[in-house]
């Protein structure tokens, strides 16, 4: 399970809120403010739409001994291998559309260059959603041009040398015809993950993914999926076949391409990360659940290598129904320095599973293995990026959670990118007061990073469940099993940052407590009201993140006297009134979501996201649209990713891996499909 950079964008601060400036008595910063930067690094590169595109530094990469870079490297190939696969599952057309698109950009010397501009911006959205959808509204956006407009830049193109992916005996203006729907009609395929479809509607068929063709959730009740995670399932001629993702399989070519990689990085990894990759090559071979748990387990095992990957079929959150792996890679190494927190939180494991304010037979006997890091990211492909998380905790299997135990990981370079890309003067703009504006600045950092760590390290975890679940409570579970799992891992955090305990060991100043506590509460709060700017059109959220941060907030606000919705000047603010009675709230409905998980309650899952957690006031959603403008805020950010070459000898040797940053998404993009 991962952190999504929407539910702690509010409490960013200054890594570890150390050195920030008391902002306090400043007046505020004009509308036309540009997003800060560090005098030797530019974070926030350009605009499009509502998305910012962020530059990624990744800190003590030259420091590496040469065995660890070269071993970065050849996972970094590993990673950029199987980036089309994951373009493949999010939908049926898209690596047609993102060749048709780069086409152009490439062959654009006689295209019109307003046409051209408008191609270009459509182009970076495609790129940073993975297609045509928003990555966190899961809706489909469109072009601001016309079709005819669009079919004279195809043909001014293709008169230049562009090759467009034509289908025997295809011409080029059929092609346009088959994908001026794709381009341009809103309807055509609306939505990609549809987990609250209209009634009558089904919750595969209103999905516009990949992930199934022509199967409908009746054809599943009495199919039994050999591979659930790593297949595409398609129905012909009235039978179900599973498509599996393997070397000789769906995707062959890409995997095989993968497992390459993988297999020249081993000679250069610890042994229990070489036993892990094996592992990992050996599924790559087979796509069994057996090879793939036994992948996890050595993953699992690997606890002290300074080097690591993520790759493979890993996350369900575009599935409807939460089985679908989706693919991913990521190619970090550990930052030290960061890491002494997240580390001593994983240490006292065992304590807090003890002190979990659910009933005791959800409680693990003994807490198995959690391994945790602040981390530098290299690299993130396919499900992760450019879009990325800021933090992770796997394996996803929860009987390998609960035997083995479980690595979590915090994007150290991520969270300090997302908050030196954006302006912040939007803290004043959501602030009821000037002292939490400044509560915000001064310790939101501090609550952020623990709030991450606790989520991954103790709450995705903790806990266990009931023997009838067979460790799967996602099957029981369906559309709701993710977005339970990640409010779970956010109560947790919630509850244990009040806790006396972190004074204890030494994680925060018995002084300062008390103004952290508030810091994340109230940033929590707020972050529910400006998640909303996300949420361009419609009146429902999708995103599993989005859905379980609105439902905590909207029962806090139902069930205790906590936090009070005010007005001043036609603007609207969530104000936390009372941190003590929120945490007993919060206390309240952690025992539930767990009771739900552990037993596999569905019915209880889907009335409490129905109630609290889906649907939205639209006319609050439009005022925080208005005023997100104001301040210069974007919805979400894209990354461009530090740039990999090997630097060689006469005999081919590498003797370095130089790192650079691109600082241009469309070039690193081209470079990715091969066409720079």
């Amino acid at each position: 399970m991962r952190l999504r950079e929407t539910l702690m964008l509010a409490a960013m601060s200054v890594v570890m809120g150390c050195g920030s400036p008391d902002t306090s008595s400043e007046p505020n910063v004009p509308l036309t403010e540009v997003p800060r930067s560090t005098p030797d690094r530019q974070y926030f590169l350009e605009r499009v739409d509502d998305a910012a595109i962020v530059q990624l530094y990744a800190d003590g990469f030259d420091e590496l001994p040469l065995r660890e870079k070269t071993l970065v490297w050849h996972l970094y190939q590993a990673a950029l291998a199987g980036r089309d696969i994951y373009y493949d599952q999010r939908h049926v057309h898209n690596l047609e559309m993102r060749d048709l698109l780069e086409e152009i950009l490439t062959h654009s010397d006689t295209v019109n260059p307003a046409t051209l501009a408008e191609i270009h911006r459509y182009t970076k959205l495609f790129w940073i959603n993975t297609g045509p959808f928003n990555n966190l509204t899961a809706r489909k956006f469109v072009m601001n041009i016309t079709p005819d407009a669009f079919g004279e830049a195809v043909h001014a193109a293709a008169k230049v040398g562009a090759h467009f992916r034509l289908r025997n005996g295809e011409t080029l203006d059929q092609l346009l015809d088959r994908f001026v729907p794709l381009f341009f009609d809103p309807d055509t395929d609306a939505v990609v993950t549809n987990k609250t479809p209209s009634e009558g509607q089904d919750l595969l068929l209103a999905s516009a993914n990949n992930l199934y063709v022509g199967v409908s959730m009746s054809d599943l009740v009495n199919f039994d999926e050999q591979y659930p995670l790593n297949s595409r399932l398609v129905k012909r001629d009235e039978r179900l076949e599973e498509e599996i993702y393997r070397v000789d399989g769906r995707y062959g070519k890409e995997i095989r391409e993968v497992v390459r990689h993988l297999e020249a990085a081993m000679p250069y990894a610890t042994a229990p990360m070489a036993k892990a990759l094996a592992a990992l090559a050996q599924w790559y071979r087979t796509g069994d659940a057996s090879d793939r748990q036994a992948y996890d387990i050595a993953w699992v095992a690997d606890k002290n290598s300074p080097v690591d990957t993520i790759n493979g079929f890993t996350e369900v959150y575009m599935d409807a129904r939460g089985v679908k792996g989706a693919w991913e890679a990521l190619v970090f190494y550990v930052n030290h320095e960061k890491t002494q927190a997240i580390r001593t939180i994983a240490e006292y494991a065992q304590w807090f599973e003890d002190h979990m304010p659910w009933d005791a037979k959800y409680r693990k006997d003994g807490v198995r293995g959690i391994t945790a890091n602040a981390i530098e990211v290299v690299v993130e492909t396919g499900d992760s990026g450019p879009i990325t998380p800021i933090g992770i905790n796997l394996p996803n299997d929860q009987s390998v959670r609960e035997e083995y135990g479980s690595k979590s990981v915090s994007l150290a370079n991520v969270t300090e990118a997302y908050e030196l890309s954006r302006p912040p003067s939007y803290r004043q703009e959501f602030a009821w007061t000037e002292e939490e504006a400044h509560r915000s600045e001064k310790w939101g950092g501090l609550a952020s990073e623990l709030s991450t760590n606790m989520h991954e390290v103790i709450g995705h975890g903790s806990g266990r469940v009931a023997d009838r679940l067979k460790g799967n409570p996602q099957v029981f579970l369906k559309e709701h099993y993710s977005a339970l799992e990640e409010a779970r891992a956010d109560l947790v955090a919630l509850y244990f940052i009040a806790d006396p305990k972190l004074v204890e060991i030494g994680i925060v100043p018995a002084v300062d407590h008390e103004d952290i506590i508030l810091a994340h509460y109230e940033s929590y709060t707020r972050n529910a009201l400006l998640q909303l700017r996300r949420i361009r059109q419609g009146s429902q959220l999708e995103e599993d993140h989005m859905r379980n941060r609105q439902m905590i907030v909207h029962w806090v606000m139902d069930n205790a006297d906590a936090i009070d919705v005010r007005t001043r000047e036609g603007k609207t603010f969530y104000v936390v009134t009372d941190w003590h009675i929120y945490r007993e709230a919060v206390r309240q409905l952690l025992a539930e979501v767990q009771r739900i998980k552990s037993e596999g309650d569905y019915p209880a899952a889907k009335e409490l996201f129905e109630s609290y957690g889906i649907y939205f006031d639209t006319r609050l959603r439009d005022e925080v649209l208005q005023r997100v403008e104001q301040v210069g805020l974007p919805s979400y950010s894209g990354f461009v990713m530090p740039k990999l070459e090997p630097v060689t000898n006469a005999d081919g040797e590498i003797t370095n891996v130089a790192i650079s940053y691109p600082m241009d998404l469309t070039e690193q993009m081209l470079q990715y499909s091969g066409k720079r």
